[in-house]
């Protein structure tokens, strides 16, 4: 245990040495990126937790449930893409700026929605602001590291990034036990702050793209196919297959999706550059996070709920559930992040999900009485250690393949495949787990969440190379 404290502590000192020995323009790099993505960490985290609030409140059931975090997900998977064609056009610093902005008005139209369908509309504003910060923020890191630093930089962000999820549930569970869901809202307030002034103070000289029309068409066939797939998603359990309302919009959806791909591959100015496809661990990359980040998605969205609705845990037990994950990323993920810019990514890619998704099945061994510590906690561990090894060597093996001034449009891929995953696998819920949640539609959630992370370690496995140019600063 002596060995332990000391080791935690020397790992946790690392993060704060490796910025205080950057560069004072690296140093507001890392800090903007992390308080940027830490705002969408927050406020997904802490909806997750108050989901069951929601629904008891505004009515619904798991419909609205779905649709609160989904709603979400659509926006901020179809835009990610042009935001980050943006950012590489216009520059992180702006693009950062705008996003902030309007994160903290939509923040605010969320606390104050008086019905579900507003609550609704307004999460899908939000995830336009939120399309506008997960791009640039990682983009800025991209451009201002290279080779084993920007590894280590890449590490170090998702460590301190990782507390969003560590604070979140915990102050989400507290506000929403003794006063209400709507205030999780307006802690969001404080970061954004706090990131716009450190962007005051940071260098704007960026490295831009050669200025192109901005495809809009391509973002309108996107959001719609995103929309109309996920209604069908959601809404079939409620009508079946077989009903207009679902198959139509499948349609809709489906063929919205195929004229996208075929614009974005004839367009002279795609937001989805599709040679970017050709590079291998971009590509490979960009799969294994399909997988990882689905089950990941529906195993953050299941725990939380079946604590409160089948375990009878307040919400702020639920909440911190899950903060043993953020606590050993925190201590880790720099880490792994330094070895896998030192030995390549693709022993930690394989390993990491395969790890975690160990961590899932010792989950389904849960029970009627649900006992935290003894059926849910040696698995929350387990797949904590196989996050950790697996989030910064994928993170550095996607953006490290590609050329430094495509790093916006790169970064916005890769959040847009993890954030569409997620919302797809969300929307399949309804489909394996029915209209209400059961101990057994709980236990077979998580053997698809286990399964999805396995097959992102073993597509890695046989698709990732180790191969890979550093570039020193």
């Amino acid at each position: 245990m002596i060995f332990l404290k000391l080791n935690v502590n020397r790992l946790s000192v690392d993060h704060i040495c490796y910025i205080m020995y950057m560069t004072k323009q690296q140093r507001l790099v890392l800090i903007v990126s992390i308080l940027a993505s830490f705002v969408t960490g927050l406020d997904g985290f802490i909806v997750n937790v108050a989901l069951p609030a929601i629904a008891k409140e505004l009515g619904g059931g798991l419909e609205i449930q779905q649709w609160v975090v989904n709603g979400y997900l659509i926006t901020l998977g179809a835009l990610m893409l042009i935001a980050g064609s943006l950012a590489d056009l216009f520059g992180r610093k702006k693009i950062l700026q705008i996003g902030l902005i309007l994160f903290a008005v939509t923040s605010l139209l969320c606390a104050f929605a008086p019905t579900g369908p507003v609550l609704i509309v307004a999460r899908i504003l939000q995830g336009v602001a939120g399309a506008l910060l997960g791009p640039s923020s990682l983009a800025l890191i991209i451009s201002h590291f290279s080779g084993s630093k920007q590894s280590k930089a890449i590490g170090t962000w998702t460590a301190w990034t990782a507390i969003a999820p560590a604070i979140a549930p915990l102050i989400g569970g507290l506000l929403i036990d003794t006063l209400s869901w709507r205030y999780i809202f307006g802690i969001n307030v404080l970061p954004i702050g706090l990131a716009l002034w450190a962007l005051t103070r940071m260098d704007s000289k960026e490295d831009l793209r050669e200025r192109t029309k901005v495809d809009i068409t391509g973002a309108i066939l996107c959001t719609i196919g995103l929309c109309a797939v996920v209604y069908a998603l959601i809404e079939q359990p409620h009508f079946g297959w077989t009903h207009p309302l679902i198959y139509g919009t499948s349609l809709i959806g489906a063929g919205a999706l195929g004229f996208f791909f075929w614009y974005e591959r004839h367009s002279s100015h795609p937001m989805l550059p599709l040679e970017l496809f050709t590079v291998r661990n971009f590509s490979i990359g960009n799969i294994a996070t399909t997988t990882i980040y689905a089950g990941l998605s529906v195993s953050t969205f299941l725990i939380s709920i079946f604590l409160q609705q089948i375990g009878g845990y307040p919400a702020t037990l639920a909440g911190v559930a899950l903060l043993p994950v953020t606590v050993v990323m925190f201590l880790l993920s720099s880490r792994f992040g330094a070895l896998a810019g030192k030995y390549g990514p693709r022993l930690f890619m394989a390993a990491g999900p395969i790890v975690g998704g160990a961590g899932f099945l010792l989950m389904t061994m849960v029970t009627q009485q649900v006992n935290y510590w003894t059926q849910l906690l040696p698995g929350v561990l387990l797949f904590a250690i196989g996050l950790s090894i697996t989030v910064a060597p994928l993170t550095s093996a996607i953006l490290g393949s590609i050329h430094k001034n495509q790093a916006g449009i790169g970064s916005a891929i890769n959040n847009a495949v993890a954030r569409v995953a997620g919302l797809v696998a969300i929307s399949l819920l309804g489909i394996v787990l029915g209209t209400n949640l059961t101990l057994e539609s709980f236990r077979s959630g998580m053997f698809l969440a286990a399964g999805l992370l396995i097959v992102g370690g073993i597509v890695s496995a046989l698709g990732i190379t180790n191969t890979f140019k550093q570039r020193e600063d």
